[in-house]
């Protein structure tokens, strides 16, 4: 194979690794949001709870850069989370300017629960690989998003 050659199979398989990987992401990204959904929470709800059930309080303005949703959606998901009674305001006692988003008891006790269950079906989800490709998948996903965020 020639290097013009060679540069064309490389073209190829870079977009076809790109459908292939997209397709899968939202294959997972779908089983994870059903599995979410049965909790009655939507997946960004679920996202904010999670960050704050495994990291604790987090300044709200925060939230948004953590979970990867948009700053303007934060108020609306903590006011959503807030009136089930999940999670609570707590202004920041060195600075007035900063507040956290906390977890109530009934947080935690939903999330004891169900992140478990979650969990499981993530595992599930990833059931079509062992422990040595799951390793491998992560170690190489990652080197190409760090590639591609530094391009």
């Amino acid at each position: 194979m020639n290097s013009k050659e060679q540069d064309l199979y490389d073209e190829e398989l870079s977009l076809k690794a790109f459908v292939v990987l997209t397709r899968a992401l939202q294959s997972i990204r779908a089983r994870a949001e059903e599995d979410i959904k049965s909790f009655d929470l939507n997946p960004t709800e679920f996202a904010v709870l999670e960050l704050i059930y495994n990291k604790g309080d987090q300044p709200i303005q925060k939230i948004g850069e953590k979970v990867l949703i948009a700053s303007s959606s934060i108020t609306y998901v903590v006011d959503k989370l807030e009136k089930k009674n999940l999670i609570k305001r707590k202004p920041c006692p060195k600075d007035r300017r900063v507040t956290y988003a906390a977890i109530t008891p009934s947080g935690t006790a939903l999330m004891n629960e169900i992140f478990p269950k979650h969990s499981n079906a993530i595992k599930e989800i990833f059931g079509g690989l062992d422990i040595k490709e799951k390793e491998e998948l992560i170690e190489q996903v990652k080197k190409l998003g760090l590639h591609a965020q530094h391009m």
